[in-house]
């Protein structure tokens, strides 16, 4: 069973939700495509030449290009299984050359997985990602105790 605690945590962490704009939309899409374990779906939002950076965990290091980020999507996927996700605090800051999104995501499945995302966008494809574990992050605390 797919479980998403994604919907009711916008509500809450975009209060004001009305100027989040098309890149926090894609951000969105992304988060569900991890949590859901859809690669497919998550790839669409890369550009060719796209870079990675998975800050901790047996998956850190630095990616670049759809090719081996896909391969990193892939194994993680492969081994955690479909995630509920919570995702508070999501920022955008966009300007016409591009956008940032930056997110406190918690991934629960076998473990949770607590998260600090930046997604860049340029024409609408994300450029640049960092995925930070940060064990110490405030974000789901009701959901990481059940």
């Amino acid at each position: 069973m797919k479980h998403f605690a994604l919907a009711a945590s916008l509500a809450l962490g975009l209060i004001g939700a009305a100027h989040a704009g098309a890149a926090a939309d894609s951000a969105e899409t992304h988060f569900r495509a991890i949590g859901s374990g859809d690669v497919q779906v998550l790839m669409r939002g890369y550009a060719d030449a796209a870079q990675l950076q998975w800050v901790g965990g047996p998956l850190d290091g630095a990616y670049a290009g759809k090719d081996a980020i896909r391969g990193v999507w892939e194994k993680f996927t492969r081994s955690q299984g479909p995630l509920a996700v919570t995702l508070e605090n999501v920022q955008e800051s966009a300007n016409p050359k591009g956008a940032t999104v930056t997110a406190n995501l918690l991934f629960v499945g076998k473990a949770p997985i607590k998260v600090r995302y930046t997604l860049v966008y340029r024409d609408n494809r994300v450029v640049a990602e960092t995925w930070q574990i940060d064990p110490q992050l405030a974000v789901g605390a009701a959901a990481a105790k059940s």
